[in-house]
């Protein structure tokens, strides 16, 4: 029997979204040439298509963005009313709004994720957080933290999430009455160069938000500032832990949210269809780039057989492919370093005894692409179930009890999230208690809101992001 219709694309269109040649620094409220940093080219990782070229900021542009914000911070922006700030913030939020289809298809083009996922869960996430931070932004006497805001924040942000970091990262700051200077990631600078544009179109004062584009070194010269008074960062363990011994024994404040290796834990009384949603959503969402993703499924063993039967057969329905395209579930892998990463770790996972599945698709000939895979008959000793893998690449555990399942969700050096799937809500209850993670999903996975607070423990980092606890790390 043949095909009954052939599959069409609908891909968004890339008309909406006009990129520079060229792009240079935002500080002081304009975009100015670097003074001693080499410019750099950012990639559409789904065609390896230049997209532009970007400034690299030096030193010294460090110390011109560094002494931009303190000005904003001592003359206008910490002396501004509460209900003064809300009224950017609320601009900046509403802005975002607006351009929120230019910035979805921004995002996936600098990324590499599907346009389904940055238009639908991205940027409403991204307007919902400055919304929520600028209503506290004239309450703080509420909050249980003071309302002395510490001065200037140095903030570095991801890939994965480029503009989403953004925001967990600048509306809380500003809500305080911060100013900021931030660093995106080297591979998805332009989603934070056009919020540059936002603040501009805001008319944000000059100095109270700066965003310094580049690699390690530009983020570890502003993490040395001397003027800098808060650090914020969201990467990977091996950076955190250098940040932090780069911040100890001086004045500087510091919050980490770091990397996780998430469990996922499937009791054999859970709804399987809906858990098998959630496996889907928690490890293939954004590529597997999350650092909560639900990367160690653990399934209870007498539904064992019957959940991966019906996950491979749900993994057989993913679309990899153009994110810009509205029907892709599965997008490109960020960037040529990450897909050798991935594939290392997928390796060494066969290596070890542990047997690998792949979903059947076709691989794009450009770009960097990696296609869903699950490894069954993994044990704890296996380095794909401790090491953060960052990519479509889910370990499959067994367990029979859940003194079992807590054990072997709680051995990991991380501890950023973890879900739990059962009919019973004593036993929900009883396993976020005893789970050593930071946030527990209930038959769910990978639900954020701004109202509620995100962070880690262990390995994972300290601090919290979003809600009111998201306010105490940047004031005094």
């Amino acid at each position: 029997m043949g095909k009954l219709f052939d599959y069409a694309p609908a891909p968004e269109s890339r008309a909406i979204v006009n990129i520079g040649a060229s792009y240079g620094l935002f500080i002081n409220g304009e975009f100015v040439d670097p003074v001693d940093g080499e410019p750099f080219k950012t990639v559409n990782p789904a065609s390896e298509e230049v997209l532009a070229e970007v400034s690299a900021a030096g030193p010294q542009d460090v110390d011109r963005a560094v002494t931009a914000a303190r000005r904003a911070f001592d003359t206008t922006w910490s002396r501004m009313p509460g209900r003064e700030r809300a009224k950017y913030l609320f601009r900046i939020a509403r802005i975002i709004q607006e351009r929120a289809r230019e910035l979805a298809v921004l995002e996936s083009l600098d990324n590499g994720k599907p346009i389904k996922e940055s238009r639908d869960v991205d940027l409403p996430l991204v307007a919902a957080h400055f919304f929520y931070y600028a209503g506290w932004a004239d309450k703080l006497k509420y909050s249980g933290y003071g309302e002395t805001p510490l001065g200037v924040a140095g903030q570095v942000i991801p890939w994965n999430f480029p503009l989403l970091m953004l925001a967990w990262k600048i509306a809380p700051a500003l809500a305080c009455g911060n100013t900021v200077v931030l660093k995106p990631a080297e591979t998805t600078p332009l989603t934070a160069l056009a919020f540059a544009e936002i603040c501009q179109q805001a008319e944000l004062p000059p100095g109270v938000v700066n965003i310094l584009t580049g690699a390690g070194e530009t983020g570890r010269a502003l993490v040395e500032h001397s003027g800098i008074d808060k650090i914020a960062f969201t990467g990977s363990t091996e950076v955190g832990k250098a940040i932090a011994k780069s911040v100890a024994g001086t004045r500087k404040r510091l919050t980490l949210e770091l990397g996780g290796k998430a469990a996922n834990i499937v009791f054999d009384d859970a709804p399987i269809d809906q858990a098998i949603e959630g496996i889907v959503g928690g490890i293939f969402f954004n590529q597997g780039h999350v650092c909560c993703a639900g990367s160690r499924l653990l399934v209870q063993e007498s539904v064992a057989d019957d959940v991966l039967e019906r996950l491979r057969r749900r993994m057989s329905t993913l679309r990899l492919g153009d994110p810009l395209d509205k029907n892709t579930d599965v997008g490109a892998i960020n960037s040529a370093a990450q897909l050798q990463k991935i594939r290392e770790l997928s390796q060494i996972g066969e290596d070890e005894g542990a047997e690998r599945w792949s979903a059947a698709c076709e691989i794009p000939d450009r770009g960097f692409w990696y296609p869903p895979t699950v490894f069954t008959g993994v044990t704890q000793a296996h380095r794909i179930a401790r090491e953060e893998i960052f990519g479509p690449v889910l370990s499959v555990l067994t367990f029979r009890t859940p003194d079992e399942a807590v054990e072997k969700a709680n051995n990991t050096p991380y501890g950023l999230s973890a879900g739990v799937w059962t009919d019973k809500g004593s036993r929900i209850l009883s396993m976020a208690n005893r789970l050593r993670a930071g946030v527990v999903w209930a038959n769910t996975f990978n639900k954020f809101d701004p109202t509620s607070p995100f962070g880690g423990y262990k390995e994972s980092g300290f601090g919290r992001e979003g809600g009111r606890h998201g306010l105490e790390g940047y004031l005094r």
